[in-house]
Parts: C-alpha cells; sequence; structure tokens
C-alpha cells in the first residue's frame, strides 16, 4: 500500500473509531468529536487551551448545521490543519473559489 492509501484509511480508521461509540456512526457528535480530538489532536488544543476550543470547531465544522461533524466535514478540518500547522505551507495563499473554475 502507498504512502497516500495508507493515510487515507488511517483517516478513514480514526473518523470510524469515534462516531462508531453512540448515534450514527456515520457522524461525529460533540462528545465523539471532543474525545477525538483529545485523543489524536491534543498536542493541538495544548497549544489552544481555550475551554470552548471544541465548541468553536464543533461550529466551525458543522456546516449544515445538524448537530454533527459528517466525514466530509471532518477532512475539511483535518486538511485546515494540516496547512495551518506545516511549514510547507507557511506562505502558501488559499485560492478563492473563482479562481479555482
Amino acid at each position: 500500500m502507498s504512502k497516500l492509501e495508507t493515510a487515507m484509511d488511517t483517516i478513514v480508521n480514526v473518523f470510524q473509531y469515534y462516531s462508531s461509540n453512540e448515534g450514527d456512526k456515520f457522524k461525529l457528535n460533540r462528545r465523539e468529536l471532543k474525545n477525538l480530538l483529545q485523543g489524536e489532536l491534543s498536542s493541538y488544543l495544548q497549544v489552544h487551551r481555550d475551554p470552548q476550543r471544541v465548541e468553536a470547531i464543533m461550529s466551525d465544522l458543522d456546516m449544515n448545521m445538524d448537530g454533527s461533524v459528517s466525514f466530509e466535514e471532518f477532512v475539511a478540518m483535518v486538511t485546515e490543519l494540516t496547512v495551518c500547522s506545516s511549514s510547507f505551507f507557511q506562505d502558501y495563499t488559499t485560492p478563492k473559489i473563482n479562481e479555482m473554475k
């Protein structure tokens, strides 16, 4: 398996591990998201010690405002955190949607 395929499998497996605990296995509720962030992104949370951070992340991620985070919304978060935390993207400017057409 390639590095990218392994990374993709890991993202799916992490999401599935946390989303399968309660209710809809295809979505993360607030408690599942909090557990995922604490279990998998603890160093990120340590940098951002704001107690309201999980709630803010949930609100930002929940694009369709259904009170849960879908896999697509979760992947958007992973992408955003990767771009924000990687030195490779330090000088990267996010293209505007109309520029991508």
